[in-house]
């Protein structure tokens, strides 16, 4: 379907998956049994909804042809098709990281998600 994905995350969490060389998620992804994703017209609102005014955020790209059959686009908010990943995320298919900081009005900053 989409070739990137975006996964938004503290930074700490992410330094820490670095370190390991693996993601295995934030505590909702765990709870939940998959790591959440959003496309990219999906990232804004998913940073509005559940991030705002988070700051020390990351937003890092994945390579969805590196994750094989464990990702799997469901049905989630407003009848929308999300990306889940029924795995950790070995950091080998990330693209890219970039900060997503906040503007003067509190709102997430994105750099372009196409690229």
């Amino acid at each position: 379907m989409h070739t990137l994905i975006f996964k938004i995350v503290p930074e700490s969490l992410w330094r820490e998956a670095e370190a390991k060389g693996v993601f295995s998620g934030a505590l909702i992804d765990l709870e939940d049994g998959y790591i959440h994703f959003s496309t990219a017209t999906q990232a804004q609102e998913t940073a509005a909804k559940h991030f705002a005014g988070q700051t020390d955020l990351l937003i890092a790209a994945i390579d969805t042809r590196r994750l094989g059959s464990e990702l799997k686009y469901e049905v989630s908010r407003g009848g929308a098709l999300f990306p889940h990943l029924y795995a950790s995320l070995d950091l080998s298919a990330v693209a890219w990281v970039k900060p997503l900081p906040l503007d003067t009005d509190g709102r997430h900053i994105f750099p372009d998600l196409t690229a």
